[in-house]
């Protein structure tokens, strides 16, 4: 189990988009730790959602940590206008391009904190060599692209693996991907200590359930109520 502090980061790609400001402001006040903003480009993965500027315009609804996943390839042209837009870290994929050693100097040259998240099929050691240029380690649960999958089983072996190579680092372990109350637990215990949930928090967007559904997944993670 991890001994960082959890972080319950909802996922955007789940809310309404016709009032994203008063969605943003629905989660903070339901105890949200972290905003998860999903960034895909129809090309790396299936769907399109939305690009930097989306992400700016509700920069001013709160100052949560936004913690950008981006979802896209290539990601090098793109790491500035999101460091600019607002994100606090920004996570790449191992697979979206050939130079990811660049990629996380580049993020953490912009002043922020830098993540690469790994596919389902991809394994933790595609990112030892490049372990201390990392701040956040992001394993997908599902294969990206789609909200509201369920969690792939295996990816529980895939936390442990990247909870060992982080050691005694500075380093979050994140996982994204049919995050929710009945599996929280096992996912913190086996080292996690961010989980993004998007339609466990948002499904339905009525924000009258949303802090009770934050509350749920901390309980159930930490065993204690929030």
């Amino acid at each position: 189990m991890s001994t960082r502090p959890l972080r319950i980061a909802p996922s955007i790609l789940s809310a309404d988009f016709s009032r994203l400001g008063d969605e943003v402001s629905a989660i903070v006040a339901g105890g949200a730790d972290y905003i998860h903003i999903d960034v895909m480009d129809g090309h790396f993965v299936p769907n399109i959602s939305f690009g930097a500027p989306i992400m700016k315009s509700i920069r001013g609804v709160t100052d949560k940590v936004f913690d950008a996943h981006l979802m896209i390839a290539p990601t090098d042209a793109y790491l500035a206008d999101f460091a600019h837009g607002g994100a606090d870290i920004i996570t790449v994929h191992a697979e979206a391009g050939p130079h990811l050693h660049r990629s996380l100097q580049a993020i953490r040259g912009l002043g922020k904190k830098a993540g690469v998240a790994l596919n389902p099929a991809t394994p933790v050691s595609t990112i030892q060599h490049v372990i201390d240029n990392v701040d956040l380690i992001l394993v997908m649960s599902v294969n990206p692209g789609f909200g509201g999958q369920s969690f792939i089983p295996e990816a529980i072996t895939k936390i442990r693996q990247a909870k060992a190579l982080i050691g005694g680092r500075d380093i979050d372990l994140e996982v994204d991907g049919g995050v929710t109350a009945e599996n929280a637990r096992a996912i913190v215990d086996a080292g996690a200590n961010v989980l993004v949930a998007g339609s466990a928090v948002y499904g339905g967007n009525d924000p009258k359930t949303y802090a009770g559904r934050i509350a749920a997944i901390r309980e159930a993670a930490t065993g204690r109520i929030a």
